[in-house]
């Protein structure tokens, strides 16, 4: 798995979820569980992963949909 985007933001990550699975791309939102050991603060960013194999398509989606300046650099 690949990062694709890290953020606090949790509206954000549902379009991600939202344009990938449309697209067939399975996503795995790692450290969605740290709130309980950050206290409920949302300080703690949660990472966008996708399979390595399909990191490119998956960067070309979100660029189309603009949200380029979202994504991790490679």
């Amino acid at each position: 798995m690949k990062e694709l985007v890290r953020t606090n933001d949790l509206v954000l990550i549902s379009i991600v979820e939202s344009l990938l699975a449309e697209n067939g791309i399975a996503v795995l939102v790692a450290d969605q569980h740290m709130s309980a050991l950050e206290g409920s603060t949302g300080f703690l960013p949660r990472r966008v992963l996708v399979p390595g194999d399909l990191l490119d398509r998956a960067r070309r989606i979100l660029v189309d949909a603009g949200f380029a300046a979202e994504l991790r650099l490679a």
